[in-house]
């Protein structure tokens, strides 16, 4: 479904040296792996006997059991579609390997030894394993079968996975880093890993980060706490990791048996390895591709989205980020002002939004230069829709932060201009409204051509991505400051600024954020705004979660509509995600042609349309299989 696996880390509660009651425990989590949707599940490193078992390893009495034990394994699980991935010491030329067993409906796949092995302090494991690093093009006999034996193995067919083992994720060079270059977009550790003070956030921190740098699903699982405890204790930690974040983690030191899931977005992967990465430029290495039977589909998604994904949730991540993106605004308009010389900064304010965080990063600006805030020049421009509520709080920020402030009322010029081109004023359309806009945008020009300034672009990214701007008017300014910042992040933005400003300030911008979202153009009436921006187009956030996964991840409009349905759910039906969904589509190919010609503008986040940047796009491009791949969905 949309090109989600889900996959699975188990912790079963062994016996050491005791293979029966060890296999009879992970058929019973392979069974609970079946029944929910699981396609791949791992187990930890040798697990088949336990990993404390010492000398034990050498007897040929338990080898004889864990021959028996894995026939019965595969013969009770032959009926599953659900890929097992279990560790178990297995002998090859006279030398016993710390293995992954890979198989599925009754049969071994393939076999991967540990390429490191852990020998220090607590470790000895060279004392009975040899590693397997240089074992590569190998058969192996095991269960009455031949099948392929070494660390030279990617499984699948279209979603490709690789095994490692415990130590070879702490190596310099962990073999999953070769297994991604070479196709992998999942791998599983098995690992027996013992509890010791702090060693768990590390490891959490080091899965996490494995699965970023090689743009993969990482699933670990560890020995569990029934291990011998002669010297040590293990507490059966998995993780699950999908590109950097930990999508699910078990409590520690359970006593019974521990199945976590995720699911993970292989088409994610693979479209942000292309967009994202200079995944393309490493060197292939030569793997040999072992095929599966068919994965396990899954017949709904069992993942949370954020509705929000460009705000983070955390508080504390939240007003660092806000932070970082403030000063990465105010420093860029700062270097533009400081490059062209003693030049002012030249903003209309209307009281919404996007031009107070603009007008906030220009006064930054001007203190990062230490230069006088006189040197800003604000502008307010009220029009046929403007109300008392947003003229007000354009007039009082304005005064309040010290900027030179002009106010121009632009009706007489523009009921002069529909006089001249001939438009009846009383039909309010979009001459109407984009005259408004234009004249606006003349005004700020023309006005910075008289003080020496230049215009500070208002517009934010939702309304580049909608084309929600009046081409030749407020789609155009001399250097833009809001440009990679979606709506929805724009009033966190302020209200970060807030809470370092004064009283009086920080009650404007407060309002300011409560204020609905318009372009203020047509008519209002009784004092109050008419014209709200998401009821003509939709609700930004929807919008700004629909960009998100289709710049972001490419993701097709029917995994986009999955996706908001999950995100929503509660908030927002089917139908309406599918109308606005519909409309984002429509709105983002028709007006290509405004973001090709848009004015320089900081990228302050992961997505910009700048088409010097990060989105090139032809301003012809047809939408037709776009709207039918979301109509058949």
């Amino acid at each position: 479904m949309h090109g989600f696996i889900r996959v699975a880390a188990a912790v079963p509660k062994v016996k050491v040296a005791d293979v029966e009651a060890n296999i009879q425990e992970i058929v019973l989590l392979m069974e609970q792996a079946e029944a929910r949707e699981v396609a791949i599940a791992v187990f930890p490193e040798l697990c088949l006997s336990a990993y404390s078992c010492g000398d034990l390893f050498f007897q040929d009495t338990l080898h004889c059991a864990l021959d028996k034990g894995l026939r019965k394994l595969l013969d009770e699980t032959k009926s599953l579609q659900t890929i097992a991935i279990v560790g178990a010491p297995l002998w090859y030329e006279n030398r016993l390997y710390n293995c992954a067993i890979v198989l599925q409906r009754g049969k071994i796949l393939g076999v991967v030894p540990k390429s490191y092995l852990a020998n220090h302090k607590e470790f000895y494991e060279k004392r009975w394993f040899q590693s397997g690093r240089e074992v590569k093009e190998k058969m192996l006999h095991i269960a009455g079968d031949k099948v392929a034996f070494g660390t030279d193995l990617i499984f699948g067919k279209k979603i490709l996975f690789g095994v490692e083992i415990c130590e070879d994720l702490w190596s310099i060079i962990p073999p999953s880093s070769q297994q991604a270059i070479d196709g992998a977009h999942m791998i599983f550790n098995l690992s027996a890993s013992n509890a010791l003070v702090s060693k768990a956030s590390y490891r959490r921190e080091l899965v996490g980060h494995q699965s970023a740098r090689t743009v993969s699903a990482y699933i670990y699982t560890s020995a569990g706490v029934h291990e011998s405890t002669t010297d040590l204790i293990y507490s059966g930690s998995a993780l699950i990791a999908e590109n950097g974040t930990i999508l699910a983690e078990n409590p520690r030191f359970q006593r019974e048996n521990s199945l976590i899931t995720a699911d993970i977005d292989i088409q994610k992967l693979v479209y942000y390895r292309v967009t994202e990465t200079s995944y393309a430029d490493t060197v292939q290495k030569s793997f040999r591709r072992i095929p599966t039977f068919p994965l396990q589909q899954i017949t709904s998604i069992e993942r949370r989205y954020d509705p929000l994904p460009f705000v983070p949730k955390d508080p504390a991540i939240q007003q660092s980020t806000c932070e970082e993106i403030f000063m990465m605004q105010s420093s860029a308009l700062a270097k533009r002002i400081e490059f062209i010389g003693s030049t002012k900064a030249v903003i209309g304010i209307s009281g919404g939004l996007d031009s107070t965080l603009a007008l906030l990063v220009a006064v930054h600006a001007m203190k990062l230069l230490e230069r006088d805030m006189k040197e800003i020049v604000a502008v307010t421009m009220p029009g046929f829709g403007t109300t008392s509520r947003t003229y007000q709080n354009a007039v009082k920020l304005c005064h309040l932060l010290g900027v030179t402030f002009h106010e121009i009322d632009i009706q007489d010029a523009v009921l002069q201009h529909f006089h001249d081109i001939g438009h009846d004023s009383h039909v309010h359309d979009v001459v109407y409204e984009n005259a408004q806009a234009r004249e606006r945008t003349q005004i700020l020009f023309d006005l910075a051509n008289k003080v020496g300034g230049i215009v500070v672009g208002t517009g934010d990214l939702s309304e580049i991505a909608l084309g929600f701007a009046t081409y030749g008017g407020d789609h155009l300014s001399m250097y833009g400051v809001n440009a990679s910042i979606p709506k929805t992040l724009v009033r966190y933005i302020i209200g970060y600024v807030a809470q370092s400003e004064e009283e009086e300030i920080a009650a404007i911008l407060e309002d300011i954020i409560d204020t609905p979202v318009s372009p203020e153009l047509l008519p209002k009436e009784d004092d109050q705004i008419v014209q709200k921006t998401e009821e003509i187009v939709g609700p930004y956030e929807l919008h700004d979660f629909f960009l998100y996964h289709f710049v972001k991840y490419g993701a097709m409009p029917s995994k986009i509509l999955t996706l908001a349905e999950i995100a929503f759910e509660g908030k927002y039906e089917k139908e309406t995600i599918k109308k606005w969904l519909k409309l984002f589509i429509k709105r983002f190919f028709a007006n290509q042609f405004k973001r090709s010609c848009m004015p320089d503008s900081v990228k302050v986040g992961s997505i910009a349309l700048s088409p010097r940047g990060d989105w090139r796009m032809p301003s012809d491009a047809e939408v037709n299989i776009w709207l039918r791949e979301l109509e058949e969905a």
